[in-house]
């Protein structure tokens, strides 16, 4: 299960459980929501409660990645889990935007926030 928030240019997003294909359409449609009426957005991923995810949800992200290789600014990934900052960290080679993992909330949103003050 996902929830989803956009505010101006920041889609934030809070996985729970397992992270479906069905999840992540959820996710692909805010995101181009944003991108469509905001033009490059910042991204929040707070994955802190995610369980696991499947194997299409991989997939799926690599594809929406090639699609949106330049649509994102700056993305905040929340986490504990040394796997996830991994495969963040290997995921900068899909996108081009800053990508930073963090293990404190406050610290990523004032990171995404100061971006918003350079740009």
């Amino acid at each position: 299960m996902i929830t989803t928030d956009h505010q101006g240019n920041l889609v934030s997003v809070a996985v729970f459980g397992e992270f479906t294909l069905a999840d992540f359409k959820e996710f692909e449609e805010a995101v181009r929501h944003n991108i469509q009426f905001e033009g490059r957005v910042n991204l929040f991923v707070d994955l802190r409660q995610m369980a696991d995810f499947t194997v299409d949800v991989a997939w799926e992200e690599i594809k929406f990645s090639r699609q949106h290789l330049h649509d994102f600014r700056r993305i905040a990934v929340l986490t504990a889990s040394q796997w996830i900052a991994w495969s963040a960290w290997l995921s900068q080679a899909f996108i081009d935007a800053d990508l930073r993992v963090f293990g404190d909330e406050a610290d990523a949103r004032a990171w995404l926030e100061i971006g918003e003050g350079s740009l």
